[in-house]
C-alpha cells in the first residue's frame, strides 16, 4: 500500500479517525509521517493532515501576525502544537478557528452529555415551572376557570 501523501514509497503508518461516524484513514510512509510531526504527538494534527489544510494558514487572513494578549501564543505556535494557550485564544484567534472547529467537530458551541434520568427530570422541573407561571397568571387576570384546571394538572405532576 503506497503513502496517501507523496504516492511514491511503501506505508509503514497507518491513521484512522472517526469524524461524524464515519471512519477516514490515513497510510503513511516513514518519511511523510516524521514530515507531518507523527511521531511528536504535540507536533502533529490529524484532522490537518485529514483536511488538507494547515492550522496557520486558516487562522492566518491578511499575513499578520496576532498574538494572545494574555498568554502571548500566536498562529505559529499553534500550528507547532496543536493547541491553544489559555481560553483567551479562542476570542482573540476566533475568526480562523470558528471554521477549523466546525469542520472538526459537531459544531462550534460545548453542549456537553447529561444522563438520562437527570433529562427526564430537568424536563419534569422545567414543565412544572411552566404551569406555575400559568396559574399565577390565570389568578392575576382572575381566570379561575383555567386557574383550577391548571391546578389539577399541578397535583397530577405532583402525584406522577
Amino acid at each position: 500500500m503506497n503513502c496517501d501523501v507523496c504516492k511514491q514509497n511503501q506505508a509503514t503508518v497507518f491513521l484512522t479517525q472517526i469524524v461524524d461516524g464515519k471512519m477516514q484513514k490515513v497510510n503513511l510512509c516513514e518519511s511523510c509521517s516524521k514530515e507531518k510531526g507523527v511521531t511528536d504527538p504535540t507536533g502533529f494534527a490529524l484532522a490537518d493532515l485529514l483536511l488538507g489544510l494547515g492550522a496557520a494558514q486558516e487562522m492566518e487572513r491578511g499575513g499578520s501576525v496576532q498574538k494572545c494578549p494574555v498568554c502571548g501564543f500566536s498562529q505559529a505556535d499553534f500550528k507547532k502544537t496543536g493547541r491553544l494557550g489559555c481560553g483567551a485564544c479562542y476570542e482573540t484567534f476566533a475568526e480562523g478557528l470558528a471554521s477549523l472547529l466546525k469542520g472538526m467537530h459537531k459544531g462550534t458551541a460545548h453542549v456537553g452529555k447529561v444522563p438520562a434520568r437527570a433529562v427526564r427530570s430537568i424536563e419534569r422541573e422545567s414543565q412544572m415551572k411552566t404551569l406555575q407561571r400559568d396559574l399565577h397568571k390565570a389568578v392575576a387576570a382572575e381566570d379561575y376557570e383555567s386557574a383550577a384546571q391548571i391546578r389539577d394538572r399541578i397535583k397530577q405532576f405532583d402525584v406522577g
